[in-house]
């Protein structure tokens, strides 16, 4: 049987940065993905954000992995020449309903450690977005977009110069753990042992940690499953910020983002879907996209918008429940040496994909 330092199953952004942070540290990497390309699930199929960490309570490791990633993958975008841009966001309130939310907004991402918002009243939000339509907004300067295939590269890159390797086509079917090595089996019947395994398999990684035996079935949570559609938008957009409505139940809303190109979107919505490969974005939800984007946009004109693509989000938990934190589990919480597990990263993964990584050190270390 072959046998392998460090195995990370997953070849999406962050199972990317687990690794190279892996071979940077000295030590030997395999990265273990079932698609024929690096990044083809989430991480492709997202809004290209980089988030301020304005979401969420203060104590949540998925805020402080956030917060701490941005930073960090400004920097490294910076270092590593991958494109990406501090565009700036506005969250926006279309209705005086709306004014106590974007306070409360403001005040939690004040406790958050985000210092550099500012309240806007109407006027002055028109004056950066003369086609904006709000009663109020809060502006986000350190909320931009990134090359996300850009960045998975420049990770890839980093890994294999570091003696790492990424190894496609290569489903893992299960694994046994016990005595302090992890024995895994792929679909190719190929048998690998490790001393350290990372699950970063994002939609079906819960799956797959159903699959490792020695794990208690207690310690894997239920994976369900939040497509968002995207449309584009057909011309030029008038904007140069991304513009965000107050957040919905499962999701931030249908916001307005603009990629590296200059191509406009709108979305995610949330579709709670049975299946992790629905993809298909059905145009007739489009009517629903005009209205709640005409709610910060009135001059959006008919028929400009096109049935892009579809994401879907890894939720810990389902419709009518409270967000979840990430979850991401190391030896001292589930007992299994050497195994690591990471659950319900969605957004802000992108953004916490860096410290995602360095938090999985440290648990290693600990």
């Amino acid at each position: 049987m072959d046998q392998v330092e460090c195995v990370v199953i997953g070849a999406g952004v962050v199972g990317l940065a687990v690794a190279r942070a892996l071979a940077l540290a000295g030590r030997e990497v395999m990265v273990l993905e079932a698609a024929s390309a690096i990044g083809t699930g989430i991480s492709s199929r997202n809004s290209e954000v980089i988030h301020a960490g304005l979401h969420g309570s203060a104590d949540w490791l998925k805020v402080r992995l956030c917060v701490q990633g941005r930073h960090m993958l400004y920097d490294y975008c910076e270092a590593r020449g991958v494109g990406y841009r501090r565009c700036g966001k506005l969250l926006v309130a279309t209705s005086e309903a709306e004014l106590p939310q974007l306070q409360a907004l403001a005040q939690r991402a004040a406790a958050n450690g985000i210092d550099d918002l500012a309240l806007l009243t109407s006027a002055q939000a028109r004056a950066l977005e003369p086609e904006l339509k709000c009663v109020a907004a809060l502006s986000s300067p350190s909320s931009g977009i990134v090359d996300s295939h850009g960045l998975m590269l420049a990770l890839q890159g980093d890994l294999e110069n570091a003696g790492g390797l990424v190894v496609l086509n290569s489903p893992v079917t299960g694994a046994d753990c016990a005595d302090s090595r992890i024995d895994l089996r792929t679909a190719d019947g190929t048998r690998l042992r490790t001393g350290l395994l990372v699950n970063a398999a994002g939609l079906q990684a819960s799956a797959l940690a159903a699959t490792l035996t020695g794990l208690a079935p207690d310690q894997v949570p239920q994976t369900r499953f939040a497509k968002g559609n995207y449309f584009l938008l057909q011309g030029r957009a008038p904007f140069s910020r991304l513009i965000y409505p107050m957040p919905q139940v499962g999701g931030l809303g249908v916001h307005l983002t603009i990629d590296l190109g200059g191509q406009a979107r709108f979305g995610p919505d949330v579709q709670w879907v049975e299946s992790a490969d629905d993809w298909l974005v059905d145009p007739a939800r489009g009517e629903v996209f005009y209205d709640a984007v005409r709610r910060y946009w009135p001059g959006l004109p008919d028929h400009a918008l096109q049935p892009g693509y579809a994401g879907i989000r890894p939720k810990l938990h389902g419709p009518d429940e409270s967000a979840c934190d990430f979850l991401i589990q190391g030896p001292a919480t589930h007992g299994v040496p050497g195994l690591v597990n990471l659950f319900g990263i969605e957004s802000p993964g992108l953004t916490s994909s860096l410290a995602i990584a360095e938090h999985v050190l440290a648990l290693i270390a600990d």
